[in-house]
């Protein structure tokens, strides 16, 4: 079947893919770095003092060379083309039926994200698992498939569902905040502004600001969420609990600089192309 008579939500599904894609690859070193920087000290990493995005990143190419900085680049890929697609496709089908003929408002937003996240979340929690553990440097998989049969072998397949809960309070509020957030500062964008050349631009630097101030607000969320994903024993509450005796509060943002960048860039660059790529379909994103 052909692109142009396929149904939108797939038209959709691409277009999200395609965004997915292109952040994923240009920004997987900042995700490797904020892993890194959350699992130092915690039993996966050794060291002491207080160690920097910097210093993390130059160990990285000084041990494993400068393609070390998108290990579990694979797992990502993974993850985000059916994962991007999946959001991005809910999130369409979602608007269309409880928004056809509105636009939402700031609570609709936050529904609108939160449920698209929910359903993107948990469909690609395992590969999300596997994604974690490649990037803190602790196991040796060789594969997304191997990784996935040596957990269920080792672990059993619930461990592929580990960090649950803290994926979800991560994922859905970034999600809902940043919707709310960039389809606001969207809104409040001049009608010359949004007609003309410079739209995507716009767009983008709307979904920076939309992004930086999600990113902040969940970035606790993301530490817990690694860190149970990375020590399979740990539950959220235990992780919480380990987080805090250890580094007291700012423990729970380590990690937070390379976040909000990768965060907010990879969801303004997803938002923009995926709109630019909806509105090429002629239809409203």
């Amino acid at each position: 079947m052909e692109l142009s008579l396929a149904h939108p939500a797939i038209k959709a599904f691409v277009c999200g893919s395609v965004s997915g894609t292109c952040s994923t690859l240009l920004f997987q070193p900042l995700d490797l770095v904020k892993t890194r920087l959350q699992t130092l000290q915690s039993g996966v990493q050794p060291g002491s003092g207080r160690v920097g995005m910097m210093a993390v990143l130059l160990s990285v190419v000084r041990t494993e060379r400068l393609l070390g900085l998108w290990k579990g680049v694979s797992p990502s890929f993974a993850r985000t083309i059916p994962g991007v697609g999946l959001y991005f496709s809910t999130y369409y089908s979602l608007k269309q039926h409880f928004f056809q003929d509105s636009s939402p408002g700031a609570v609709g937003a936050v529904l609108l994200g939160g449920g698209a996240r929910t359903v993107a979340g948990v469909a690609m929690l395992p590969v999300t698992v596997i994604k974690a553990r490649f990037e803190c440097g602790r196991y040796s998989y060789g594969s997304v498939t191997g990784a996935l049969r040596s957990v269920c072998r080792t672990e059993g397949p619930a461990a592929l569902f580990s960090g649950l809960v803290a994926t979800l309070l991560r994922d859905v509020p970034f999600s809902g905040i940043y919707v709310m957030f960039y389809s606001q500062t969207k809104a409040s964008l001049s009608k010359e502004i949004s007609t003309s050349a410079s739209a995507p631009l716009a767009n983008f630097s709307c979904g920076l600001l939309a992004g930086v101030l999600a990113s902040l607000i969940t970035q606790p969320a993301d530490v817990v969420k690694t860190h149970v994903q990375v020590n399979s024993q740990l539950r959220t509450v235990e992780a919480i609990r380990c987080i805090y005796m250890e580094h007291r509060l700012q423990g729970f943002f380590r990690g937070a600089v390379p976040r909000a960048l990768r965060r907010t860039m990879i969801a303004a660059m997803a938002w923009t192309v995926y709109e630019q790529m909806m509105a090429r379909f002629g239809l409203e994103s």
